[in-house]
């Protein structure tokens, strides 16, 4: 079967970017708001990556 990438409904603090990253890599969504937190501060890029993901990303649907 082959993986999509969406994003959360359930695990989600804003738009659940980070959560269903954390679900398509299989890692703990913690590890991955961590990253972009880091992301955010250290490069700058962040926000806007995260707003881009947003945007790109679809909303996972409960049949999926």
């Amino acid at each position: 079967m082959k993986k999509k990438l969406y994003r959360s409904r359930e695990n989600k603090m804003v738009a659940g970017v980070c959560a269903g990253i954390a679900d398509y890599l299989e890692l703990d969504p913690t590890i991955i708001r961590l990253a972009w937190v880091i992301a955010i501060f250290g490069a700058g890029v962040g926000v806007l990556g995260y707003i881009i993901a947003w945007i790109i990303m679809p909303e996972r649907s409960f049949d999926v």
